[in-house]
This record gives C-alpha cells, sequence and structure tokens, in this order.
C-alpha cells in the first residue's frame, strides 16, 4: 500500500471509530428497557394502578421472579441493610391499601377497614418495596411496620378527601414517615392543612411528583403542572428514573422534583398469592424513597423531618434530577439542614430533565467528531503532500505519477 493510502486509510479509521460514539450516544437514552432486571428479561405480569370501573380485582400472578431486579441494585440496599433496616419506624403508606396478610408482610400490616382490602394490588406492591422481607426482592426498609391507609376509591382512583383523611390518620398515629404514592392535579385546602399538620407533628412526608401515566392516551398533551401533596412546602416529592437516569419517556411533565428513585421494571409482590409483578411510575419511585427515609429515621433517631430530608437530598448521586442513595444517606456525616458542608451534592429543587437538551448535546459531540476527523485528515494530507511539493520547487507534479518522479530524480 502506498504511503499516502495507508495514511488515508488510518484517518480514515480513526474517524470511523469515533463516530459510532457519537451515534450511540444519541441514541442511548430512548432506549427502553429491556426487562425487570434491565438485561435478558422477567416474564411478569403487570401491577396496575387503577382498575376499569367493569374490571376484576388483579388475579394472582402465578410466576415468580428469577433474580434481583435492577432497582436493588441500584439502590446498593445489601449494603444499606449493613447499616439500618428502618426498625421500629412506621410508614404509612397512601394507596389502595394493603392486605396485610400478604407473602412478605404478614405481621408489620395494620390495616383497618377498606384499608386492608387491596382489590387493585398496588398499595401491597409498593409495601413490598418499602418493607417487604423477601429473600431475593427484600424492600429498602425491611425492618419498619406499615400503616395501611387508603387514598383512592376501590378501583384505585385518586380522591383529594381520602388522601387528606388519610393523612389527618397517620399524624394521630404517630407515624415516622407518611408516604403519599398518589398524586392530584389540584391544590386542597384541607389536604394542605393536614400535610402542615403532619409536618409540624415530627413525620417526614414523601410524596410522588406526578400520577403514574395513564395506560392510554398521548401523554405529551398533557401540559407541565405541579402535583399535590407532592408542591406543599416541605414534602420529597419524588420522581421516577429509567436504569440509565433519565425519566421515562411517557412521564408525566412536571417541575420542583426533589429526587429520582427507580421507577420502571420494579418487581414486587401482590395482595393475594406468592407471584410477583412488575411495576412502573412515581408511585414506585416515592415508595423506595419512604423506605429511605425510614432506614434514616431508625439510624438518627434524633433528626429532625427537616434533618431526614435534608440528609436524603444532599447525599444524592448529582444528575439533572439527584438520584436517591440510600447507602449514602445512612453512613455520610453532614451539618445541619440549614448549612450544608463541602460535602453537599444536591442541588436545590430542580425541575424535570428535558431530553431534547441531552439530544443538543449529542447532536453537537457528533458535529464536532466529524470536524475533527477532517481536520486529522487534513493534517495527516498536509504531512504527506507538503515535503513533496517542496522537493519539486513547489511545480505541479507530472500527471500520473503523483510526484514519485520528481521524488526518484532528488
Amino acid at each position: 500500500m502506498k504511503p499516502a493510502a495507508r495514511l488515508l486509510s488510518g484517518a480514515g479509521l480513526a474517524a470511523a471509530l469515533l463516530l459510532p460514539t457519537a451515534v450511540t450516544a444519541h441514541t442511548a437514552p430512548h432506549s427502553g428497557l429491556r426487562a425487570a432486571d434491565g438485561t435478558k428479561g422477567q416474564e411478569l405480569p403487570a401491577m396496575p394502578s387503577a382498575l376499569d370501573a367493569d374490571a376484576a380485582c388483579t388475579a394472582p400472578s402465578r410466576e415468580r421472579a428469577k433474580k434481583q431486579d435492577w432497582s436493588r441494585q441500584r439502590l446498593d440496599l445489601d449494603r444499606t441493610h449493613g447499616h439500618g433496616i428502618g426498625a421500629g419506624v412506621t410508614v404509612a403508606l397512601v394507596d389502595t391499601g394493603v392486605a396485610p396478610g400478604a407473602d412478605g408482610l404478614d405481621g408489620r400490616v395494620t390495616a383497618e377497614g377498606t384499608a386492608a382490602q387491596d382489590c387493585v394490588g398496588h398499595g401491597t406492591f409498593l409495601a413490598g418495596l418499602i418493607a417487604g422481607t423477601d429473600a431475593r426482592l427484600t424492600g429498602v426498609a425491611p425492618g419498619a411496620r406499615i400503616l395501611a391507609l387508603r387514598g383512592t376509591d376501590t378501583r384505585g382512583r385518586a380522591d383529594a378527601a381520602l388522601v387528606a383523611a388519610a393523612v389527618r390518620e397517620a399524624t394521630e398515629a404517630g407515624a415516622d414517615v407518611i408516604a403519599v404514592t398518589v398524586a392530584l392535579p389540584r391544590r386542597d385546602k384541607d389536604l394542605s392543612r393536614a400535610v402542615a399538620d403532619a409536618r409540624r407533628a415530627g413525620a417526614v412526608v414523601v410524596a410522588a411528583a406526578t400520577p403514574d401515566p395513564p395506560t392510554r392516551g398521548d401523554t405529551d398533551a398533557i401540559p407541565p403542572r405541579v402535583y399535590w401533596p407532592a408542591g406543599e412546602p416541605g414534602v420529597l416529592s419524588v420522581a421516577d428514573m429509567l436504569p440509565g437516569g433519565l425519566r421515562p419517556e411517557r412521564a408525566l411533565p412536571t417541575t420542583g422534583i426533589d429526587l429520582a428513585a427507580p421507577g420502571a421494571g420494579v418487581v414486587s409482590g401482590g395482595p393475594r398469592g406468592d407471584g410477583h409483578y412488575l411495576g412502573a411510575g412515581a408511585s414506585v419511585a416515592a415508595a423506595y424513597a419512604a423506605g429511605a427515609a425510614a432506614v434514616v429515621r431508625a439510624a438518627h433517631p434524633d433528626d429532625s423531618p427537616e434533618a431526614v430530608t435534608h440528609r436524603l437530598t444532599a447525599t444524592a448521586y448529582p444528575a439533572g434530577i439527584p438520584q436517591l442513595d440510600p447507602y449514602a444517606a445512612v453512613t455520610t456525616v453532614l451539618g445541619r439542614p440549614d448549612a450544608p458542608d463541602a460535602g453537599d451534592r444536591a442541588a436545590q429543587r430542580v425541575a424535570v430533565r428535558d431530553t431534547s437538551d441531552a439530544d443538543s448535546a449529542t447532536d453537537r459531540a457528533t458535529l464536532l467528531v466529524l470536524l475533527g476527523s477532517g481536520a486529522v485528515l487534513a493534517v495527516l494530507w498536509a504531512a504527506f503532500a507538503l515535503p513533496r511539493a517542496r522537493a519539486r520547487g513547489w511545480r505541479p507534479a507530472p500527471a500520473g505519477d503523483g510526484g514519485a518522479t520528481q521524488d526518484r530524480r532528488s
């Protein structure tokens, strides 16, 4: 191969190696989850967050997960449990209710009246994420107790009056953490007062930043808005994220998010039988954050609700939306909530990450790679051609010999 050909071939290879990197960076954020564990997949039924009016209750799952899902690995629960399991802490869960005898929860659920009848199954699914004891799919705080409260009707439709009543009941019961995993599109005065009273009584209030997306319809047509009670002062607002850290494409747009936590392809149990389901949405993320709050409360019993919230956000993994890190929350030494130390990693309340920014950035990266490759080619060509042109006295090379004749004469 001639020297020129070798140079150009090497430059072309360098450009070819660089370009796929930029293209992959552009397309990766749009790839969906392949499975519950983020890799090869587990065939499990989906856990709905609500049922149609004429639908039967969620049937028992006949399938069991074969491995730990990605979310528990991402949260590093094995190491976290070496420093605390939430023992002695009560988490009030405001959702569709919880079946007291559900697999992995037996003996640690308090549920009265309709709160003990979970037709949808969603509340029981979330309770497993908070405090489940399944050997393979343990919750964040397997030593905590669950106070089940209903914030929806029997079909899973959220109701402001029910949520407000549930928050008040949780406050009266002395719950340490109150997890409101339903989200309302409008602020309600009674609910605002109930949340404020709960915080004054010493409860950490955690809420889903948005409702779970509808199973039908275009979520792009839904305008951004604040949901409640996540928008209330002092409430820890939690959004769902994919393994790569971005929010799912169908996630409802909102602002004022404090934390992101795993919220897609997550595995847990249901109210009937010992099978497993797949769940997703901000409700799942909020349940994980509530479990983390329970572990922090048990490990730091003298901390105020503000200090617990600060700990969860200050130790979060830095990203567009800070990402929940239970292990760091339990083990990191922090200063006062009003005087963050130098290791404070979380920013102020942030808006939802818009993937179009990432797309623009990767487009710019692709352009820079192409321009850089062109510059490499130009430099290599100059290194090859200029010495030969100088040897010819800057005269044009004879046609067809590429400068070889002059080189032989010299």
